[in-house]
């Protein structure tokens, strides 16, 4: 999946968008930005966070429809902050609970989806 930044998506296109990676990705990450090139820390420790464990798992930049992503990220998880992770379609955290995660040495069982 591809968004191209400058898109004009509608609120409705991104809840689509938002549905499907997370139905239909083993791991996906919403983000500000991309796994080459993130555009905060917070998603660059996401990114670190899963890629110790996984090579493959679908990020999503949020920025091109940044309030449409987080009111369509919050229907899912009941949290409008960014980065999201979800493993087969349930909501994990932020990269700070990605941090958690791995300081207890659970974040790797946690993304086979344990």
């Amino acid at each position: 999946m591809t968004f191209q930044p400058g898109s004009d998506l509608s609120g409705e296109e991104v809840q689509e968008r938002v549905d499907d990676a997370i139905e239909n990705n083993h791991i996906v990450l919403f983000m500000k930005g991309n796994r080459l090139m993130p555009q905060c820390g917070y998603s660059m420790k996401a990114v670190e966070h899963i890629g110790q464990y996984e090579d493959e798992f679908e990020t999503i930049d949020v920025l091109p429809a940044l309030d449409h992503y987080r009111a369509a990220l919050e229907d899912h998880s009941g949290w409008e902050t960014i980065p999201q992770t979800y493993v087969d379609g349930e909501f994990v955290g932020g990269s700070d609970i990605l941090e958690e995660l791995d300081e207890r040495g659970e974040l790797e069982e946690t993304l086979a989806g344990n």
